[in-house]
């Protein structure tokens, strides 16, 4: 099993406190809300970050079509009480999973509680440990030759205007990360090395009594040797 994975739902799935981070790059998008859904109604916490880097199958200017299709939806007498329109791509996923749960019950609005979707990874989040979901990856579930295109292009082109903050922060952050792997695997080179130098230390003390034992054995052969020869010399006559 890949401790980078989340595992599949089981029957018996209990509530769990403990925030689960998904890391959103490379998964489909409605792939990823579908399971998403699932374990935020068991009683999971998910936080889905780097959702400008999710994909949706059909090409870009498929979804952009079906975008404007879904903006010209409108109250006629007061626009202003919906439907609204998300340009993010967080709240693109949001959206998402929301009409996949019964958000208008109390189950449904407690379940949306403990979803947090982010453009980018908040400060946070960057050192925490961030999972992959096998079942929406698109590498494994979109077959070779398909179109697809990226959400934070699409959320770009329909009226998203923090692609570029975004990407800057992403790039400052990356900076920090590999700065910090770095130092992370000198410590951890350390580490094994003062274990083996340990293990050493340990192992000495068992290596000088054996020694001693042979030292000892052959000392006591060498006495005894004459002794030996001459009780086998009295024993032939």
């Amino acid at each position: 099993k890949n401790s980078n994975c989340i595992q599949p739902l089981s029957e018996h799935c209990t509530m769990s406190s403990k925030k689960v981070v998904v890391d959103g790059r490379g998964h489909l998008m409605g792939r990823l809300a579908s399971i998403v859904a699932k374990r935020i109604l068991m009683g999971e916490n998910i936080i889905v970050v780097r959702c400008e880097e999710i994909m949706i199958s059909g090409t870009l200017l498929r979804n952009k079509i079906r975008f404007a299709n879904f903006r010209k939806k409108r109250m006629n007498t007061n626009p202003k009480k919906g439907p609204f329109h998300y340009r993010s791509p967080s709240e693109h996923l949001w959206k998402t999973v929301r009409g996949m749960i019964p958000h208008k019950t109390n189950r449904g609005k407690m379940a949306m509680r403990r979803f947090k979707p982010f453009d980018g990874i908040p400060e946070k989040y960057h050192k925490k440990k961030r999972m992959v979901i096998p079942q929406a990856l698109k590498i494994i579930k979109l077959s070779p030759g398909r179109k697809f295109c990226v959400l934070g292009r699409l959320s770009t082109e329909v009226g998203w205007k923090q692609a570029k903050v975004v990407e800057r922060l992403e790039s400052e952050r990356k900076i920090k990360s590999s700065a910090f792997y770095k130092k992370k695997k000198v410590l951890l080179e350390k580490r094994r090395k003062a274990a083996k130098a340990v293990e050493a230390k340990k192992s000495k003390p068992k290596a000088i009594k054996v020694a001693k034992k042979a030292a000892d054995t052959k000392v006591a052969e060498k006495a005894a040797g004459p002794k030996v020869k001459k009780a086998a010399a009295a024993a032939k006559k």
